[in-house]
């Protein structure tokens, strides 16, 4: 048993980084080919919608994973594949009917999400999201093809799936630069197209891939009665609706941000890089701290109640802030080399370094508090009280709305902004800063209700000589980086960040070690 659950452990992390280093490559191959302009601009617009379902019903985790996992591991092959059938047609006629809506009401539904847009920008966006339109019934199969293969142990084509579209829009991009040389009266490279054809293409390639597994494996079967396995089925869907509205919620401050953001030429491309650069390490400080608290939680609250969640989460808390804090001071650091390793090459010139550094910045300021409201928020999953945390989604709605419009300017049609404070795109990062800290502060003082008594004092310190130990660190490497600024090369930044990053490391961990803010011991598992 212990070996069987190596080998899907490492099925699963061999798969999901292989995803991730293949979606990290599609990045810098976009980066170089568009850069910050309109046509990727417009192509973070029309994603929004396929790529939302892509996420919530057809990514990995997802509710509709979950629910296949749940309900298809206890019946045989048989029963299993007929009950897989019959929910894949349903929800396929289903998301087919909402990929018309959609796709008919294209240029409306830009209209609301973008309402900023340059007319340009608005058009190629409409065209785009036409073509990604087929996108959204693929999801539905998606979404429970991840689950059926889970369901009968099979995780590592689960886990590098994602990388397919990743690789498709690669391959197109590769190819247009061929064509673009061949062609010089013709230049397919900056079609308004390509991005979403590469990205239909991919996932309708994953489609196939996953619906051959599935026969493989004799989960791909009709049944002659329909109504067989109805409570199954039934089970599927009710379990699918709310954890879709639960999941959704996050999705909404994403559709708000795209909103205020229109208002910016280039924003949504730099929201994309940025994001990317800072999602990449969270996931795996999330995956590494918060993963295996979870278990530990409810182990902890059937043995010894919540004080020994308490005293677990306490510990959870001050390595979040320890990872985070350092992560924090290390992109404030070294912004710009990181920016111009990964992306600054062919259409993504200084300028656009200038605008995703920025970007880069105020996300990182954020990464504390997001990760912590993500620890509390599974800490009160794990004592089964969601209502206060679900309400509080619905307040950080009504936040983000607020400190977006605010932080721009608060503009008013006819009026002008009324506010003196006009962060432009970056105004909308902090705003979600903002929403983060709101929200882990009520988190945070709520606990004492459910007799969670959090040491906030003794924590603020602590958190307090973690970020001194950072700005200390910061202000060393920044002197040195001074010094070290001469490379021209990008082998002379490579090794400048390398160099810098060890060093940042070294003397982040020996200054909180003296603080005594650290408790991390090289030789001893957390």
């Amino acid at each position: 048993m212990h070996s069987f659950l190596k080998n899907n452990v490492f099925s699963i992390s061999f798969g999901t980084s292989l995803s991730k280093l293949a979606g990290c490559l599609r990045q810098i191959f976009i980066a170089a080919a568009f850069g910050i302009g309109t046509t990727y601009d417009a192509f973070n617009y029309a994603y929004i919608i396929p790529g939302f379902l892509l996420i919530i019903i057809g990514g990995i985790n997802g509710p509709l994973h979950n629910a296949v996992v749940a309900v298809l591991t206890p019946l045989n092959k048989k029963n299993g594949g007929i009950v897989l059938s019959q929910v894949s047609i349903k929800l396929s006629i289903l998301l087919l009917g909402l990929a018309l809506l959609v796709y008919f009401n294209s240029s409306l539904l830009i209209e609301l999400l973008a309402p900023n847009l340059t007319y340009e920008a608005k058009s190629i966006a409409t065209y785009q999201l036409k073509i990604l339109t087929p996108c959204i019934p693929l999801s539905g199969f998606i979404g429970l093809s991840f689950g059926a293969l889970n369901s009968r142990r099979k995780f590592f084509l689960s886990s590098i799936s994602p990388a397919i579209t990743s690789i498709t829009i690669i391959f197109f991009i590769l190819f247009s630069l061929i064509f673009n040389q061949e062609n010089t009266s013709t230049n397919f490279l900056t079609h308004k197209g390509l991005l979403a054809f590469a990205t239909l293409t991919g996932t309708f390639i994953q489609f196939v891939v996953q619906i051959w597994e599935i026969n493989k494996i004799g989960l791909f079967r009709f049944s002659s009665t329909l109504r067989v396995f109805k409570d199954e089925e039934s089970r599927i869907f009710k379990l699918i609706i709310p954890a879709s509205i639960s999941s959704g919620l996050s999705q909404i401050n994403v559709f708000i941000d795209m909103f205020f953001a229109s208002s910016f030429q280039g924003a949504a491309s730099g929201l994309a890089y940025g994001n990317f650069l800072i999602q990449a390490p969270l996931g795996i400080l999330s995956n590494s701290l918060i993963l295996p608290l979870l278990p530990k939680f409810s182990k902890l609250r059937m043995n010894e109640g919540k004080r020994g969640i308490q005293k677990k989460l306490i510990s959870g808390i001050e390595y979040c802030f320890l990872t985070t804090i350092f992560l924090t001071g290390f992109f404030l650091t070294f912004n710009s080399q990181i920016v111009q390793l990964v992306f600054q090459r062919g259409a993504f010139d200084y300028i656009a370094t200038l605008k995703v550094k920025n970007i880069l910045i105020a996300y990182s300021v954020g990464i504390p508090f997001y990760l912590y409201r993500d620890l509390l928020v599974r800490a009160y999953y794990s004592i089964e009280k969601t209502n206060f945390p679900f309400k509080l989604s619905f307040a950080g709605i009504i936040f983000n709305i607020f400190f977006d419009w605010f932080l721009i300017g608060a503009p008013i049609k006819n009026f002008g902004n009324l506010s003196p404070y006009n962060f432009g795109v970056v105004g909308i990062i902090l705003s979600s800063v903002i929403v983060n800290l709101l929200v882990s502060i009520l988190l945070s003082l709520n606990l004492r209700n459910e007799d969670i008594h959090l040491p906030n004092f003794n924590l603020l310190k602590k958190i307090t000589l973690m970020s001194l130990a950072a700005f200390i660190d910061s202000a060393i490497c920044f002197t040195i980086l001074k010094i070290t600024n001469n490379f021209n090369s990008n082998i002379g930044e490579f090794l400048v960040l390398i160099f810098g990053s060890l060093t940042f490391f070294i003397i982040y961990f020996l200054l909180t070690k003296c603080f005594k803010v650290n408790k991390f011991k090289v030789y001893k598992k957390i």
